[in-house]
């Protein structure tokens, strides 16, 4: 994913605030610069996320859907392998 991508799916207004949260819990003899310390915290956070190899939500429940179904196809191939094991295991009927 490209960051052109990432910055298209990052809620900014969450950043904001969490950028702003970040920096309310800074010490209040520091506080004097606090709208560049959030833009620096709003910068920091966007450039880490960037940088991670995330997948968007929509893609991440086609993979869901994809799991799930062949986890529904294993479950049922399991059953068909016990079923044909439990008729090789069975004893022959007697030959007349």
């Amino acid at each position: 994913m490209s960051a052109m991508e990432l910055t298209g799916m990052i809620d900014f207004d969450k950043l904001d605030d969490l950028a702003r949260r970040l920096s309310s819990l800074v010490p209040p003899s520091v506080r004097e610069g606090r709208e560049e310390l959030q833009e620096n915290f709003k910068s920091v956070l966007q450039t880490g996320l960037a940088k991670l190899d995330l997948v968007t939500r929509e893609e991440f429940e086609v993979q869901r859907a994809v799991l799930l179904r062949t986890r529904e196809k294993l479950d049922e191939l399991q059953r068909t392998v016990a079923d044909l094991e439990a008729q090789l295991d069975a004893p022959l009927p007697p030959r007349h």
